[in-house]
């Protein structure tokens, strides 16, 4: 006797869209069906309306026994005939004139030879900022839209700013892989909450919660390459330990390279979709040591700022990568100094911060290289739909005018002078630093344009060069592009390159409808010259403001020069900003402001900005900068005063979820079981760049707080600990008002004085008060770590990594008591905030 199984002809309903804000014209594509069906290797595509696919109905025959049934097997999914593989590269914080692709200095081949077999792009926007490009770039959705109207650090409990992509704005990486595509990310992930970015999870906003099915790479803004916060999946890893040379700029290639030939080797018709966003070139800026000499002795940068504008600005009209009658915007004489005015002292140092940065410009490029060649020695080049982004948004302005020998310094307001610096020349690049440059240089890599990254409103922020190629279907092989696009715009390019549509479902959810529009258009010769159906688009970070509108360009004009990241913020974002306007069509660098003579067009625009906020979650406008970075936010810390650890070693937990120390006292509470001579780390936050650390060396109890690598103040019992049990305390009184003034955008309560007082089993062993405490953030690459040390040290003097305690912490508690306002203290800053509003 044989049971037919029922075939269902039910059909889903399909979540009706009402709001389309884009349309793709994408091929037709009836399911496409390989093999017997019902046969081991039959293959289908879908439809792709609800993702992941309804179950296929079963239609074999069942029987009581197996000899009496038929077997059938659901198909498995496969993209649309001729759907390519796919290859999403970006870059970090290259302004549009760094590479020479588009006119720089730097030499970058392989985003040269990309735009020799396709197409350059002269009029590509990014958001002006890392995590909103990527979550922009990867949802095909505007940065407010799905959460990120900053990058992470930043977070606050708005919709457009809680940095959480929501489940209805699937990304790429899931409509692909749903689709039939193996999915890798490998290197920076900026768009996990800080958050959620512990081994505890939850896991959903990490990136195989977004669609990808391996991860190699960091989460956060940026790490060394030399020693960084490294990931596989949701594993920390440390494979720079005792490999002496190891850089991340290498090994993720080595990785990436891994990935594909093991594909490869599995099935060779597999389709992968390879997202490779390298650190290079975010601080710390970090070649190799044959990458700095290789770019030195170019002497690219020996006649200064000054004459290597000029140059690229030539370049760039020969290249024909800017109109033959564009102007090249004044240099910023208020704001920062001309190279024949700087002393010797500023051009030495500052000639050796631009060779650091543009070897590892050229050096990251080098290794995408690597990469590109990969898919060619498979015979996959042909293939492959390449897309290289040259930057997330414009070359970084973050390290000060004199640059810094320390990102960590600048973001917690320190800066040095050139001479103050020069201690750390040699070190420039390595492990010993973590250096960025100058911000003349920022601004001469973003040629012929005006201000750096975190400006939305002119193109130096967010104007970036792109090549895409893609053998035999893009007809006119090295040619220029100079529609306006934006970064949004990618999804649905890569959605009609593979014949896949957006879904309206997924996981049950409805999604929003995507709010970019494809370039698939411009890969024809025939449409070389065809107008943008992108046009309108709005800026927005950090408070300031701009609107493109088919041809003309709104432009707040910065009242925060982009350096300086702490201090009172604007408290009226909205109402604050001076508007000029630029007729862009004719105005390739936005050089004359028409405001004056188009008043009733600035107002319509304006007006049209403001509704272009509303709709996509911009409000409410926030200009707040270092100061949000300690802003409350949810956290497994939060509201704790106690903490608690066990015997096990902890390591690796990100800052995020360890106890902050930060602007207030606490006491930390060891009690610990050692032999003779014991020694190894009890507990340590931060590391060479910042931070504290309790430990022993040769038995001797120590604690080191690491004051920015500028100063280490240090507490140290005179003799070793007898083996047995011991207790030791550190116990700091804090002096100033903490965090909380900045309820009242006062900065006064932070980085203020302290003393702290070291005990051995009950007795003081040491005591002595910080003038100064640091006011805003640790390392953001370094970790929490107990009974062993990750990262970097505290004090490289002292010890080297993993340095393993070889005793047993039988009990660790960190207390944490945070400054209380009292009314006196309330009425002050108010007084003083009504009086900071007054001035402005």
């Amino acid at each position: 006797m044989k049971l037919r199984t029922l075939r269902s002809g039910l059909a889903l309903p399909w979540l009706a869209v009402s709001l389309v804000t884009f349309s793709l014209s994408f091929s037709a594509h009836a399911q496409q069906i390989t093999g017997t069906p019902g046969s081991p290797d039959a293959t289908t595509t879908i439809d792709g309306h609800v993702l992941p696919p309804p179950p296929e109905p079963f239609k074999g025959e069942i029987g009581l026994n197996a000899l009496q049934s038929e077997p059938y097997w659901p198909a498995r999914v496969v993209p649309p005939k001729g759907a390519p593989n796919i290859l999403l590269i970006m870059t970090d914080d290259v302004g549009f004139s760094a590479p020479s692709t588009f006119g720089g200095v730097i030499p970058t081949p392989t985003l040269d030879r990309i735009a020799a077999s396709g197409l350059r792009y002269t009029n590509f926007h990014t958001t002006s900022l890392c995590s909103p490009t990527r979550a922009a770039l990867i949802t095909g959705r505007n940065h407010h839209s799905v959460g990120f109207g900053v990058v992470s650090e930043q977070a606050t409990g708005f919709p457009g700013y809680n940095s959480i992509i929501p489940r209805d704005s699937a990304t790429i990486g899931r409509i692909l892989k749903e689709n039939g595509y193996r999915t890798a990310w490998f290197g920076k992930d900026h768009n996990t909450p800080t958050y959620t970015a512990s081994q505890a999870g939850p896991f959903d906003q990490w990136p195989s919660g977004m669609g990808f099915d391996y991860f190699y790479g960091f989460v956060g803004g940026d790490t060394s390459q030399w020693e960084p916060n490294l990931f596989r999946d949701h594993t920390a890893i440390y494979p720079y330990i005792g490999h002496t040379g190891w850089n991340l700029t290498t090994a993720m290639a080595d990785d990436a390279i891994h990935w594909l030939n093991q594909l490869n080797d599995i099935d060779p018709k597999m389709p992968f979709f390879l997202y490779y966003v390298p650190g290079g070139t975010h601080a710390p800026h970090s070649p190799t040591p044959e990458w700095i000499k290789q770019i030195s002795d170019m002497h690219l940068f020996d006649q200064g700022w000054d004459k290597v504008r000029a140059t690229i600005f030539a370049n760039q009209k020969r290249l024909g990568v800017i109109p033959q009658d564009a102007k090249l915007t004044p240099w910023p004489d208020k704001l920062l100094k001309h190279w024949d005015q700087l002393t010797d002292v500023e051009k030495t140092l500052f000639i050796r911060q631009a060779d650091v940065y543009a070897a590892y410009l050229a050096y990251t490029d080098h290794e995408i290289g690597r990469v590109v060649q990969a898919v060619k020695d498979m015979g996959k080049l042909d293939d492959t739909l390449i897309i290289y982004i040259s930057g997330d948004n414009g070359a970084s302005a973050e390290g000060s005018p004199n640059g810094t020998p320390s990102e960590v310094m600048q973001f917690n307001g320190v800066e040095l002078t050139p001479e103050q610096q020069m201690p750390f020349y040699g070190a420039w690049g390595s492990q010993y630093a973590y250096n960025h440059m100058a911000v003349a240089w920022a601004w001469t890599f973003d040629t012929p344009y005006k201000w750096t990254k975190q400006i939305p409103s002119f193109f130096g922020g967010t104007r970036n060069g792109m090549a895409i190629s893609w053998p035999g279907h893009i007809t006119d092989e090295g040619g220029i592009r100079w529609q306006f696009h934006h970064v949004i715009d990618i999804v649905p390019t890569i959605l009609q390159a593979t014949g896949i549509r957006a879904p309206d479902t997924v996981d049950g959810i409805g999604q929003k409808p995507i709010e970019g529009v494809s370039m698939v258009y411009t890969f024809d010769k025939a449409h070389a010259d065809a107008p943008s159906p992108h046009k309108i688009q709005y800026f927005e970070m950090m408070g300031v403001q701009g609107l493109y509108n088919d041809g003309w360009m709104l432009s707040a004009v910065p009242k925060r020069p982009p350096w300086e990241l702490l201090g009172a913020a604007i408290a009226d974002p909205a109402t604050a900003f001076r508007f000029e306007l630029y007729d862009v069509r004719k105005d390739w660098t936005q050089y004359t402001d028409v405001s004056t003579a188009n008043p009733m067009r600035v107002q319509e625009m304006k007006d049209l900005m403001f509704g272009e906020f509303a709709k996509y979650n911009v409000l409410p406008l926030d200009a707040s900068v270092a100061t949000r970075v300690v802003a409350p936010r949810p956290n497994l810390t939060a509201g704790r005063t106690e903490f608690v650890y066990s015997d096990d070693p902890v390591t690796g937990i990100p800052y995020s979820a360890a106890p902050s120390l930060l602007n207030t006292s606490y006491t930390i509470t060891a009690d610990i079981t050692v032999p003779d001579n014991a020694d190894g780390n009890i507990v340590s936050q931060g590391g060479r760049f910042g931070g504290y650390g309790l430990y022993l060396l040769k038995g001797k109890p120590v604690f080191t707080w690491n004051l920015l690598d500028l100063k280490r103040v240090r507490w140290e019992s005179p003799d070793a600990l007898p083996a047995g049990k011991h207790t030791l305390v550190f116990d700091f009184k804090y002096d100033g008002l903490g965090f909380a003034t900045l309820a009242f955008n006062n900065v006064s309560g932070l980085g203020r004085s302290g003393t702290g007082a070291f005990s051995l089993d009950g007795k003081v062993v040491a005591k002595q008060t910080m003038e100064r405490t640091i006011p805003l953030i640790l390392p953001w690459d370094e970790t929490f770590d107990i009974g062993l040390k990750t990262g970097t040290p505290v004090d490289d003097h002292d010890y080297q990594v993993p340095f393993r305690f070889n005793g047993k912490i039988d009990r660790l508690t960190i207390s944490v008591e945070r400054p209380q306002l009292t009314n006196a203290d309330i009425e002050k800053l108010r007084e003083a905030e009504h009086a900071a509003q007054d001035a402005n």
